[in-house]
């Protein structure tokens, strides 16, 4: 159950036209871009005034409004790319037939740095986020239709630090990257894990770097049995961390999924400037004092 305290706190990242950055775009003849540049502290206050205003009207006789998990934010690609806007951060592209934008804070609790994330999942798949509890945030930001073994999953590589020029890293760095990713419940979960091929790619905002990465394991199940994995992961490196979000699915239904896992990965958008005057941070254990 969400209290008003974080209630509020998500509306941190709700109001409209609400930010701590203000906008600078530059045009030329042939195109426009659009940097993050902070405003000053009279805009700052501004936006928490914001804040508290839409905080005292979203409580009504039903209770508390919260975010869809879907989509954080609410709405479908349109208002996804009005918030990216509001931040000063380049808009998602058209999505594919059958898909839906997310757009979420990972590290609301204290314990963790917040990053904004952003990508495109099937319609049909099931978004979970992190929870928070009394020792800050735990968990991460997946979909996945997992009946059937398809995911998408977030990991925050923290261990690695600020990676510059990640596009020039060896095949070794990303194994271990990705290692790390399928084995946060255990290394004992997988084996014959190898790294088939890389691409870098570049992204919209300060030419950032992301690597797609096609790689395949054979996962260890609980029962006894060998279930080969193909899978498709897009990494970069921002804030004090290397962030992959990796993506998933038996060898069999690969060649089928290989599509959507290619447009997920390739959609994977992650940033880390100026977050932390923006981003709600959630400290429970005040909840419970």
């Amino acid at each position: 159950m969400y209290n008003l305290s974080s209630s509020v706190s998500v509306l941190c990242l709700l109001v409209s036209g609400a930010s701590a950055f203000a906008p600078a775009t530059t045009s030329t003849a042939k195109s426009t871009s659009t940097e993050l540049s902070m405003s000053p502290e009279s805009d700052r206050r501004n936006f928490i005034s914001r804040v508290a205003i839409a905080g005292a009207g979203i409580v009504t006789g039903s209770g508390l409004t919260t975010a869809q998990p879907s989509h954080a934010f609410g709405g479908g690609l349109s208002k996804v790319n009005a918030r990216l806007s509001s931040y000063g951060l380049p808009p998602m592209a058209k999505l594919p037939d059958g898909f839906s934008p997310l757009l979420e804070i990972w590290g609301k609790g204290r314990n963790r740095f917040p990053l904004l994330i952003n990508f495109a999942h099937p319609l049909d798949w099931v978004v979970t986020l992190p929870s928070q509890d009394v020792n800050g945030e735990d968990g991460t930001i997946q979909a996945g239709e997992y009946a059937k073994g398809d995911t998408a999953t977030l990991f925050v590589y923290q261990d690695a630090g600020k990676v510059a020029n990640v596009g020039e890293k060896p095949k070794s760095f990303f194994e271990d990257a990705l290692i790390k990713s399928i084995s946060q419940k255990g290394a004992n979960i997988y084996q014959d894990f190898k790294v088939i091929k890389t691409e870098t790619t570049r992204g919209e905002y300060k030419d950032q770097e992301y690597v797609i990465v096609d790689f395949k394991y054979t996962l260890l199940t609980g029962a006894g049995f060998e279930v080969q994995r193909r899978g498709v992961a897009s990494v970069t490196s921002v804030g004090d961390a290397v962030e992959v979000l990796w993506t998933a699915t038996i060898a069999a239904r690969f060649k089928k999924l290989e599509p959507n896992l290619r447009s997920i990965a390739g959609s994977f958008r992650c940033y880390a400037d100026g977050l932390d005057l923006i981003a709600p941070r959630s400290d429970v254990a005040d909840d419970f004092a």
